[in-house]
């Protein structure tokens, strides 16, 4: 799939969230836990039935609070994405 330009309506909603949750997993996946939520935030904001998600804010709060700090706390949290 091709995202070049922000807001892309050219691919369905599950599409892309299936982009994003692929590109924040590569982070992840080589441990960069704070980069995966990066990815996975910027990427949303690149469509527009995800650019208001509310895992957005929900993440912050887990970030925040030390509950993203691990491989496997990030990978369940993209998991959890629909």
């Amino acid at each position: 799939m091709n995202q070049e330009s922000s807001l892309d309506i050219h691919v369905s909603r599950k599409e892309h969230l299936d982009w994003c949750k692929n590109r924040a997993m590569e982070f992840c996946d080589n441990g960069d836990t704070t980069q995966a939520y990066t990815s996975m935030v910027s990427d949303l904001q690149k469509h527009p039935d995800t650019v208001a998600h509310i895992g957005i804010q929900l993440g912050m709060v887990q970030l925040a609070m030390g509950r993203l700090s691990t491989q496997a706390e990030m990978r369940d949290f993209i998991n959890g994405f629909n």
